[in-house]
């Protein structure tokens, strides 16, 4: 964990001083295996005025390996309507999979976020979003996606 703890403090100490993009807030990073952000989406989109919490959680392979990037389903929280996001919280974006390189990091993944969500046209779910849900393993990590809608 020496390389992910040295990096994740670097990263946690840029946040504090500079903070995250605009429109994401950090609601807890109380340590350096799992973080908490709300996130809005900024101008005009189908998610104005909503704000959704993203939970990240790191492991000793961080940064060669991506976190596992989820949206939190409790507490009053719940996974935004978009075509990419299941209800259990998965997302399917390409930089969380086979697209991650370890340049990236967690003000990347707020803003492809954030930039995913703005490009929404409507409301809705996966297409298969009830038998994912159904069947998904408890980490998206597990999850083989097909990354085949280059729109978001």
């Amino acid at each position: 964990m020496r390389i992910a703890s040295k990096r994740l403090g670097r990263e946690l100490a840029d946040l504090k001083a500079n903070g995250p993009p605009e429109g994401c807030v950090i609601v807890q990073a109380d340590d350096l295996s799992t973080w908490f952000f709300s996130i809005e989406v900024l101008g005009e989109s189908v998610f104005k005025g909503e704000k959704f919490c993203l939970r990240l959680k790191f492991s000793d392979g961080y940064p060669i390996e991506a976190p596992e990037v989820t949206f939190l389903v409790q507490d009053g929280w719940k996974a935004p309507e978009a075509s990419h996001c299941y209800s259990n919280g998965h997302i399917c974006l390409s930089i969380l999979g086979n697209e991650w390189s370890p340049v990236l990091n967690t003000s990347s993944i707020l803003l492809s976020v954030q930039s995913m969500l703005a490009s929404c046209k409507k409301k809705e779910r996966p297409p298969d979003n009830d038998r994912y849900v159904k069947h998904a393993p408890l980490s998206p990590k597990d999850t083989t996606f097909v990354y085949h809608d280059d729109t978001v």
